[in-house]
């Protein structure tokens, strides 16, 4: 099922997430509606809070970006309870957008490398490595799970400048062609 994505303003998204129990029910479900939301949205990631639970869950399928990186052809993967165990080298500038922040890019700066341990979803655990786009991707999705939003990133000065399209999107005043739900009009969702 695909799920509305929650929009810049909702307070889910800087609120720090909550671990996952093993046993907890409907993560299976939750998992699979939201690969259905992010492929729906045309994006590359999605975390737990953008579709309003505050769970330290992401997943994420970069195969979009394989023809500038040959590894991420087929690099989907399910994230639960990740930690960031380390993020390295030279920062390197890139632009990002966001689902939650429709029509705005900004260039962020972040580590080239993470190395991450988390569990799947058949609560494996992993501890791997990654760099380049799939590190950046990493570190976006690993970012709403700790309540910081991309636009947390960029100086205070951009933030002043892009204000009034931050003010159009908590009020549903932007054009989007997927669902989303806007803090301004909570009594619905909006395709």
């Amino acid at each position: 099922m695909t799920l509305p994505i929650i929009a810049y303003g909702d307070p889910v998204l800087k609120k720090k997430a909550s671990e996952v129990d093993k046993n907890q029910s409907g993560i299976r479900e939750l998992i699979e509606n939201m690969f259905e939301t992010m492929y729906k949205a045309e994006g590359v990631g999605l975390a737990a809070p953008q579709v309003g639970q505050s769970l330290r869950i992401f997943v994420v399928d970069a195969t979009p970006f394989k023809k500038d990186d040959e590894k991420l052809d087929g690099f989907k993967k399910v994230f639960i309870n990740p930690e960031i165990i380390e993020s390295t080298g030279k920062e390197i500038l890139f632009n990002e957008g966001c689902l939650s922040f429709p029509n705005i890019r900004e260039d962020i700066w972040r580590k080239p490398e993470v190395f991450i341990r988390y569990y799947d979803e058949d609560f494996n655990l992993h501890e791997e490595k990654y760099d380049g786009i799939a590190a950046r991707i990493l570190q976006h999705e690993y970012d709403h799970i700790e309540g910081i939003v991309f636009i947390d990133r960029i100086s205070p000065l951009k933030r002043r400048i892009i204000k009034g399209k931050l003010n159009s999107i908590a009020k549903g005043l932007v054009d989007v062609n997927y669902r989303m739900k806007f803090p301004a009009r909570k009594q619905k969702s909006y395709s």
